[in-house]
């Protein structure tokens, strides 16, 4: 069969780092974000804290208002060798990584050079939801800077040559549920019907969507047709048996904060208030789906008191017909389930340039994960890229088949 041309819907960039101080302006733009070239180290490996050290390597760390972040290999890892970044986990610089992490043109070539025809990116330095501005005190700095990088996603990196190919993916103020409403609004009116959510709120000490507090975020988002999309590790956590355990074990346990989420959306009574609201779930690979709908259903059916879910009028696993999509990179175990989970409900992405990224093989990968799965041409397109167009209404930016 002809291999469909890579919608990938969840890949990365690395914002450039004069974004907010070109955009903010007057006492703002002292605040702004910014990036500083430094030496220095990690205090405890990678996962320990970044420290100025004049015998260190030379790194570019984001700064903002006290807080520091490095860039780490597994930011932009594409092209790099897998077993150098093992051994090596020391800071970047943008000098050291491919172009195509944070410039356009560069990122299309890459894109081409990857059978990837269009591409969704969620935030670095603003963290997968943008957690970095919900931790600062200041509302307003929070909000404008919230508001620079979804100006910069629309206006800059998706417009020009990168239109239709380069889709938006904006944030929200986290902090006020309205704030977040008007983002939706404000950002859909200018073309951007994506918007990146946590996993998990409560892990970032806000309320579950177990409450009613996100009604009216989940409201606008319905209005516009604005997808909500978790991201693994948008709760700024990961799964970790133990601080001494290989990072393999972490790595093949990260689709735990996905599994969390859909329980929750399931249980929550969203999807049944909200009847045309529709999320995905990145990176969290599907496999696991239908082990959870047959627990929740189970649980609905014969238990219902004991989570209190008696609310809802139908089974859990109900709401996730046309409502809720996956996402896999190489899930051969999840697609050969596709009938337990909906094949209309499972996209691909390349996790460009992210350590897990399939890229520049994605075409390969791909095409034998199909084949190992026993894949028809028609679900090929549909995992290709028929899905997200689905899912994501591409016609809106042009892309109809």
């Amino acid at each position: 069969m002809i291999l469909p041309k890579i919608i990938s819907v969840d890949d990365h960039v690395l914002e450039p780092g004069d974004l907010w101080t070109r955009a903010l302006s007057g006492p703002l733009r002292e605040r702004a974000p910014r990036i500083v070239r430094t030496r220095g180290r990690f205090e405890e490996g990678a996962r320990g804290g970044w420290v100025a050290d004049d015998t260190g390597e030379w790194a570019d760390i984001w700064t903002f208002e006290g807080y520091e972040m490095a860039i780490i290999p597994g930011f932009a890892a594409a092209g790099m060798d897998q077993n150098y970044l093992g051994e090596h986990w020391a800071p970047m610089t943008y000098d050291e990584m491919r172009p195509g992490a944070y410039e356009q043109k560069a990122r299309l070539e890459d894109m081409d050079a990857n059978h990837t025809d269009a591409s969704f990116a969620f935030p670095t330095f603003p963290r997968f939801c943008g957690q970095t501005f919900l931790e600062n005190a200041d509302r307003e700095l929070g909000l404008a800077c919230v508001q620079a990088y979804n100006d910069w996603m629309i206006n800059n990196w998706c417009a020009g040559d990168g239109y239709g190919r380069l889709i938006p993916m904006t944030l929200i103020p986290l902090w006020d549920p309205e704030l977040a409403a008007a983002e939706v609004r404000r950002c859909a009116h200018k073309g951007s019907f994506a918007v990146a959510f946590s996993e998990n709120p409560a892990r970032l000490r806000l309320p579950s969507i177990h409450t009613r507090h996100w009604d009216p975020f989940f409201a606008a988002c319905e209005e516009t047709d604005t997808v909500v999309n978790l991201h693994i590790g948008s709760s700024s956590t990961f799964p970790m048996t133990s601080l001494d355990a290989p990072r393999a074990v972490s790595l093949a346990l990260t689709y735990q904060g996905a599994s969390h989420a859909l329980a929750d959306w399931l249980t929550s009574g969203v999807l049944q208030r909200f009847s045309r609201l529709t999320m995905a779930l990145s990176e969290g690979q599907v496999g696991w789906i239908p082990f959870i709908l047959e627990r929740l259903d189970s649980v609905w059916a014969d238990r219902p008191i004991y989570g209190n879910i008696e609310q809802l009028t139908a089974p859990p696993s109900t709401y996730m017909r046309d409502r809720v999509y996956g996402c896999v990179f190489d899930d051969v175990v999840g697609l050969k389930l596709r009938d337990q989970i909906g094949m209309d409900q499972i996209m691909f992405e390349t996790d460009y340039p992210h350590g897990d990224s399939t890229w520049p093989t994605s075409r390969e990968v791909l095409e034998n994960i199909v084949k190992e799965a026993g894949l028809d041409e028609h679900e090929t397109y549909q995992l290709a890229r028929g899905n997200a167009i689905a899912c994501y209404g591409l016609h809106r930016v042009g892309i109809t088949n």
